[in-house]
């Protein structure tokens, strides 16, 4: 993991209320960080990520995913280093977004 997975993991994600697993096998990829009961991906994103194959490679990879109904959300390694809160405000709001919407579909079907 990289200094920034490292951070996300030990100082929030591994004791969210709501399960996450780091570096999971999804179809052909590996995640940084998997919820699978919000159906959610994180990436944090190096500088490989902005060069434009790494962006072609993540629109790609993105759209995949997408086909197994899971959201992807990303941010740079550098939005980690320098707006951290702001990150796990984020991550929790899209995962009380998710959890409501997957609870509806639930209640419709």
């Amino acid at each position: 993991m990289t200094p920034q997975e490292k951070r996300l993991w030990f100082c929030y994600l591994r004791d969210y209320p709501v399960k996450f697993y780091r570096q999971r096998s999804i179809d052909s990829f590996i995640v940084d960080f998997y919820c699978p009961k919000a159906r959610l991906v994180i990436e944090l994103d190096g500088n490989q990520h902005y060069t434009l194959e790494g962006k072609e490679y993540d629109e790609i990879r993105t759209e995949i995913l997408e086909r197994y109904e899971l959201k992807v959300i990303r941010f740079s390694n550098l939005e980690t280093n320098r707006h951290f809160p702001e990150i796990c405000s984020v991550i929790d709001r899209t995962v009380k977004v998710r959890l409501n919407k997957l609870l509806q579909l639930a209640e419709d079907s």
